[in-house]
Order: C-alpha cells, then structure tokens, then sequence
C-alpha cells in the first residue's frame, strides 16, 4: 500500500497540520507511557497531560474554549481492523513516528458498509500536531518501522467513554459503541458488540 505524507496535498481531505504549539513537554510525558510491543493500549484522559501548559494552549486555539481530554493510544499495531468517527474533529499529538489509515464518512453505504479499497495511508513524523476532520474514518494508528508508536489523542471531554444505556431510535445508533463514537468493524478483528460492516481485505501495512 503506499504511504503517503501527512504533509502531501491529499491529506488536506482528511485534515490539517498545525505549527506553532509547543509540545516538547508533551512528547517527554509521553515518552514515559507504556506502549507494548504486543498490543495497542488507548485511554481517553490523562491527568498529567491535561496539567501541561500546551493543553490550555489547545483548548482555547483549536477548539474555541471548549473543555476537551487529553489522553492516549500507544502500542504496537499493522492492521486497519475497524474505522470509528466523531461528531467533531480529532487532534493528535505523534509522540513517535506513526502511520494513519484514513477513509471518508462519506464513503458509508446506506446499509453502513465500508470498502477498505478506499482507505489511505499517511506516514506522520515525531512532534506533528495534526487534526482529523469529523468525517474523517479513523482508528488505532499503525507502527512505523516495526517500532512502538505513541500518539496523543485530543477530544471534547467524554468522548470515548462508556456509553449509558438509552433508547436506539435511529439507524446509525447500532454503531455506538462509546460516547461520540460511531464505529464499523472488518469481521476479522473480532470487536465484541461492534457492526462488522468493513468490506475487503483488513489492511495490514
């Protein structure tokens, strides 16, 4: 599969790089997170992180004040498995170097299948900070090189987190499967409760 920039045009469909915000204090918290060698671990909100002067920094630039959670997935990972969104962009924070398989909501079928042959491959270096628009598909990112990656994950506060239990009115609710998270899953990554609607191959890099 070919790998593409972060920093190359075709990225500007799936988000935007920024500039200018200090993370160095960031990556070095980071830099003492577990990533295993074997699996991907993610936690929606890290006290420490959220203490760091750049957070503040964060929440008032790129998220208008809004009371956000830093938190992250870290790991060893090279397959898409599944693809989630939000109903707001998602920030992130590569404390290594990372790949991300992207898609587009856009893309969904009515019956909430989603062929993998459409998802993209973006190589990001250590310290980008970079967003993924709300209609942006995306999951755990994938190692670069075989290494483990570590990837801060910046949110409005309580998403991803556990989901109360409430009527499902619509269509698209089957998908939640965690507060402002919509996912569809490829049946070979065997997510409990999730909708196995990924068609094709479960990309491996």
């Amino acid at each position: 599969m070919k790998i593409q920039s972060i920093m190359d045009e075709a990225y500007k469909a799936y988000g935007q790089v920024f500039d200018g915000f200090d993370v160095a204090q960031l990556i070095s918290a980071m830099k003492e997170t577990d990533a295993p060698a074997d699996a991907v671990v993610y936690y929606p909100s890290i006290a420490e992180l959220e203490k760091l002067p750049v957070a503040d920094d964060i929440k008032n630039s790129l998220f208008g004040g809004l009371e956000i959670q830093l938190g992250y997935c870290n790991g060893t990972n090279n397959k898409l498995n599944a693809m989630e969104y939000h109903r707001n962009s998602e920030f992130g924070v590569a404390a290594s170097d990372l790949i991300l398989l992207l898609g587009k909501q856009q893309d969904i079928e009515e019956d909430f299948s989603y062929d993998s042959a459409k998802v993209e491959a973006f190589f990001v270096p250590e310290g980008t900070v970079y967003e993924m628009y709300a209609t942006t598909l995306h999951y755990a990112p994938c190692s670069a090189s075989g290494k483990p990656f570590r990837n801060v994950v910046i949110l409005p506060a309580g998403t991803n987190t556990e989901l109360e239990a409430s009527d499902r009115v619509y269509p698209e609710d089957k998908l939640l499967t965690a507060k402002n998270k919509w996912l569809i899953a490829h049946a070979d990554a065997a997510i409990e409760g999730a909708v196995n609607g990924i068609r094709g191959e479960n990309i491996a890099l």
